[in-house]
C-alpha cells in the first residue's frame, strides 16, 4: 500500500489547505469560489476521515505487537494474539474501503439525463421493441422517485416508436444509467409473423447527461432555427400553426426536432437542452477518445454501435455481452426492475478501475 498511502497523505493535506482558504475572509466574500471549496470539503472529507480510522488501526496494531514482545504471559499473549487477528480483519476491509474512495469520480454521475432511443434494424418489430425500451426506462426511474419528460417522439401506426428523447431528473440518473447506452438486441416471434419464425431487430440506446448553460456556450450564429407545422403518425396533422422547431447546429452538423408541445417557445427550449447534451457528449467522447487506455476500462466504450444487450424472449433471458451475465428475469426487467443488471454492470467498473489504480 505505499503508493496508495502517500496518496493519502496528499489527500489531507489537501483538506488542511481547503480549510484553510474556507476560513480567509476574502474567500469568504466571494461565494463562487468559497462554494467550490466547500463542494471539494465534502468530496475529500470521507477519505481523510476513513484514512485517520486506518492509522488508528496500524497504531493499535503495533502496540499490540509491542505487547507481544515484552514477556507477555500465557494469557495475555492469548489476547493479544487474538486482538492482532481482530486487528488485520478490520485492516483489510478499510484498505479495500479506501481504494473505493480513492477512485476518480466522473464528474457528471450526478447530473440529469437525457435518454435517447430509436429503432434500428427491423421495421415495425425494432419500432415496438424501441416503444418497450421506453416504458422500461420510465418505470425504473418512477421506481426511483425521478421525474421522466418527454422532449421529442416519433411514433408509428401500430404503436411503436421511430424515435423517443426524454429527460430524467434525478441524483444520481447518470451514474446509474449511463451503461445503457449502445445497441440493444431483440430475439422473438413477431405477432405478424405465422410461420413462428424468430425475427431479430435492434435499438439504439443514448445516454447524455444534461448540459447547463454554463457548461456548453452555444453562438446564436452557430446555430439555423426552422419552424414547422407539427404533424402526427402517418402525416396527420395535430396542429394548425407552425409550433414545431428544428434546430441545425452548423460547426456540427447536428439536428434536433422538437414537436410535441403546442408553444413554439417551449419546442424551441427543449430542442436547446437537447442540443445542450449532445454537445458535451461530444466533447466528453473527444476528450476520452485521447485517453485509450481509459477507455478500454470501462464497461464498453458507450459506443452507439456497439452491441451491448439481447433480450431473448422464446428463453426469457436477458445477455449483457460486456460481462458475459445471463439473467432468466426477462419479464420483470421489461417492467423497469434493472437494479440487478445495474448493480453487476457497476460492480465490474469498480472492479476494473480498481486493479488499474493498484
Amino acid at each position: 500500500m505505499p503508493e496508495l498511502l502517500e496518496r493519502l497523505e496528499a489527500v489531507e493535506r489537501r483538506l488542511q489547505e481547503i480549510v484553510l482558504q474556507m476560513g480567509d475572509p476574502a474567500v469568504i466574500g466571494d461565494q463562487a469560489r468559497f462554494q467550490r471549496l466547500a463542494k471539494a470539503h465534502a468530496d475529500l472529507e470521507p477519505v481523510v476521515e476513513t484514512y485517520r480510522r486506518y492509522r488508528k488501526i496500524l497504531s493499535s496494531a503495533e502496540e499490540t505487537r509491542a505487547l507481544l514482545g515484552s514477556g507477555a504471559d500465557d494469557d495475555m499473549r492469548e489476547l493479544a494474539e487474538a486482538e492482532l487477528q481482530d486487528l488485520a480483519v478490520k485492516r483489510e476491509k478499510m484498505e479495500e474501503e479506501l481504494k473505493l474512495l480513492l477512485l476518480p469520480r466522473d464528474p457528471v454521475d450526478e447530473k440529469n439525463i437525457i435518454l435517447e432511443v430509436r429503432a434500428g434494424a427491423g421495421g415495425d418489430e425494432a419500432a415496438l421493441f424501441a416503444a418497450e425500451l421506453v416504458r422500461m426506462y420510465s418505470r425504473f426511474a418512477e421506481s426511483q422517485g425521478w421525474k421522466v419528460e418527454m422532449l421529442s417522439s416519433s411514433q408509428t401506426g401500430v404503436g411503436g416508436v421511430k424515435e423517443a428523447i426524454f429527460s430524467i431528473e434525478g441524483r444520481g440518473a447518470y451514474s446509474r444509467l449511463k451503461f445503457e447506452s449502445g445497441v440493444h438486441r431483440v430475439q422473438r416471434v413477431p405477432v405478424t409473423e405465422s410461420s413462428g419464425r424468430i425475427h431479430t431487430s435492434t435499438v439504439t440506446v443514448a445516454v447524455l447527461p444534461e448540459a447547463e448553460e454554463v457548461e456548453v456556450q452555444v453562438d446564436p450564429k452557430d446555430l439555423r432555427i426552422d419552424v414547422f407545422r407539427s404533424t402526427g403518425p402517418g402525416g396527420q396533422s395535430v396542429n394548425t400553426t407552425d409550433s414545431a422547431v428544428r434546430i441545425t447546429h452548423l460547426p456540427t452538423g447536428m439536428v434536433v426536432s422538437c414537436q410535441d408541445e403546442k408553444s413554439q417557445h417551449k419546442n424551441r427550449a427543449k430542442a436547446m437542452k437537447v442540443l445542450r447534451a449532445r454537445l458535451l457528449d461530444l466533447a466528453r467522447a473527444e476528450k476520452e477518445a485521447e485517453i485509450s487506455q481509459a477507455r478500454r476500462q470501462q464497461v464498453g466504450t458507450g459506443d452507439r454501435s456497439e452491441r451491448i444487450r439481447t433480450y431473448n424472449f422464446p428463453q426469457g433471458r436477458v445477455t449483457d455481452h460486456r460481462i458475459g451475465l445471463t439473467l432468466h428475469s426477462l419479464q420483470r426487467i421489461l417492467e423497469g426492475e434493472l437494479e440487478e443488471l445495474i448493480g453487476q454492470l457497476a460492480g465490474h467498473d469498480r472492479a476494473e478501475r480498481l486493479k488499474a489504480l493498484i
